[in-house]
């Protein structure tokens, strides 16, 4: 497909629809005629940049995987301490919790891997991989502050702040997590 810099705009735009439906719903709540009148196009104009909608899944997910990679940055720059890297990690869970009202993408999907289309599931595992293996670098491997812990915490304490609307609940994690480091 020849991107022209009109139909990359376009691309875009249906990505971030179909995120914004994926992340406060799941992979279901993702419609190709919902995505077109949201943006006011054809259905089949979605269709064309994604013939299948596994295929918008998938690049849905890479797309956000990229941009959270590329927010947390390099996870051993000898300029920073763990401290402030886990201080950007937890920034990307309270950005989309407490400013944008919503959840991790992958946290979301990660619950539903099991009944997600192959692309789509192995895109989201590949998220958690990759943000595990950045944890455990960024945090220099500290054993009071395993990766799969931090980053169960994170997402348990999101799951918990929008199921009981006690966002407080993310806030004391947050600061429980932090709190291992200075000890």
């Amino acid at each position: 497909m020849n991107m022209t810099p009109k139909t990359t705009e376009r691309r875009d735009e249906i990505l971030s629809v179909a995120e914004r439906h994926m992340r406060a719903g799941g992979y279901d709540a993702i419609s190709f005629r919902e995505i077109a009148a949201a943006i006011g196009i054809k259905s089949a104009s979605v269709h064309y940049h994604f013939p299948q909608k596994s295929d918008l899944g998938e690049a849905v997910v890479t797309r956000y995987a990229a941009r959270v990679q590329a927010f947390l940055g390099v996870p051993d720059d000898p300029a920073e301490t763990p401290a402030i890297r886990l201080a950007r990690l937890c920034a990307v869970y309270q950005t989309a919790l407490l400013k944008e009202d919503l959840n991790c993408l992958c946290c979301v999907l990660g619950a539903e891997s099991k009944d997600l289309p192959d692309p789509v599931a192995e895109a989201v595992a590949e998220f958690f991989t990759t943000l595990l293996d950045w944890a455990g670098r960024a945090l220099e491997n500290n054993p009071r502050l395993p990766p799969a812990y931090v980053i169960s915490a994170l997402q348990g304490a999101m799951v918990l702040a929008t199921a009981t609307g006690r966002r407080a609940l993310f806030t004391q994690t947050v600061t429980a997590l932090t709190a291992c480091l200075s000890e």
